[in-house]
């Protein structure tokens, strides 16, 4: 019976790693489509092949560590994590389904998180002390703190590249331009693969922990090498797929983005998912890049962004983990209740 939850488990997580490569897909490649600098399917070709590539060079798996242990292990069950990857995936695909770039990350984690606190509350116990609340504190923290680091970054990189190109002929700057955002589109790719996949091999590995096959360490540094490849792999095949719903929404309806803006948002993008990774914090890739984008189009002027949109869009993520944190509730009890 545990074998075959096991294996149950496993296929939803990469089923949602595979949901989560298409939802976001969108962070990698809207500004470069929007620019015309690739084609749709140039761009998701190019994307997925730079997530692929953060399993060759990211070898220590702080993400992972961080969503492991978002639940504390007493109260870990395969129930838990099954009733947490059925909420992540609903929800993802109600919001792909309706282009909001809500984020898959903080999805998964409400969803573990609430099924945990479900079973807390079964168990007779306090519901907060099933979870781990610093980090999940800083996680919700990083909701509102991520796409502001964006947003400063991608102001400040384009206020220096406007300095730096004044003189510059505006055809030939716009050459250079398109050319330099395949870098940087790339950067972000492999920061989104890098960050992303390394959640669902959180969850993966911590349903190897609740089976009996593993014990749990704080770094998930006993992690079997089948989960990395295959995470990256499934990110990397969502990605191919696309998600032109969300792509729409990321790279026109919140500013108008020009090629140098382009590598302007997707570096900032890029820097502060390298930086977040290294740190081991589950952040947004999506709220990243959203805040990002807006902060190339303060550099022109405020109402250069349609704020009605952006709004929206913060309230998605608002309401995200609780959500999904509720639908794992819900998810957890009926399960329960059937025995």
């Amino acid at each position: 019976m545990v074998t075959t939850l096991l294996v149950v488990v496993v296929i939803l997580a990469i089923v949602f790693d595979f949901i989560n490569g298409f939802h976001d897909a969108a962070n990698s490649i809207a500004t470069i489509v929007s620019t015309k600098v690739l084609t749709p399917f140039q761009a998701v070709i190019w994307a997925a092949a730079f997530n692929f590539l953060a399993y060759f060079l990211i070898t220590e798996h702080n993400v992972a560590g961080t969503v492991a242990k978002t639940v504390h292990e007493g109260f870990i069950t395969m129930h838990v994590i099954l009733a947490g990857l059925v909420a992540a995936i609903t929800w993802n695909l109600v919001t792909w389904w309706f282009g909001i770039p809500s984020s898959s990350s903080h999805t998964l984690i409400g969803g573990f998180a609430g099924a945990g606190m479900t079973n807390a509350l079964f168990m007779h116990a306090h519901v907060l002390d099933a979870i781990n609340v610093q980090p999940i504190l800083r996680i919700i923290a990083y909701i509102f703190i991520a796409p502001f680091i964006g947003l400063i970054f991608a102001y400040f990189i384009t206020i220096v590249i406007l300095h730096l190109c004044k003189n510059a002929r505006p055809a030939a700057a716009e050459r250079w331009f398109k050319a330099l955002q395949l870098i940087s589109s790339a950067a972000l790719s492999f920061t989104h693969g890098g960050n992303d996949a390394q959640k669902v091999m959180g969850i993966i590995y911590v349903s190897l922990v609740a089976s009996g096959f593993l014990k749990m360490d704080p770094h998930a540094a006993n992690m079997p090498e089948w989960i990395p490849l295959t995470c990256y792999t499934a990110i990397a095949a969502g990605t191919m797929s696309g998600g032109w719903k969300i792509v729409k929404t990321m790279g026109t309806k919140i500013t108008k983005v020009t090629p140098l803006e382009g590598v302007s948002a997707e570096s900032a993008g890029a820097i502060t998912l390298f930086i977040t990774e290294r740190l081991g914090i589950p952040v947004s890739t999506t709220h990243t890049i959203t805040g990002s984008i807006i902060g190339v189009g303060l550099t022109k002027r405020v109402s250069a962004v349609r704020w009605g949109v952006t709004i929206n869009l913060i309230w998605a993520w608002i309401i995200t983990i609780p959500i999904s944190a509720l639908l794992a509730a819900a998810v957890f009890s009926i399960m329960h209740f059937i025995g």
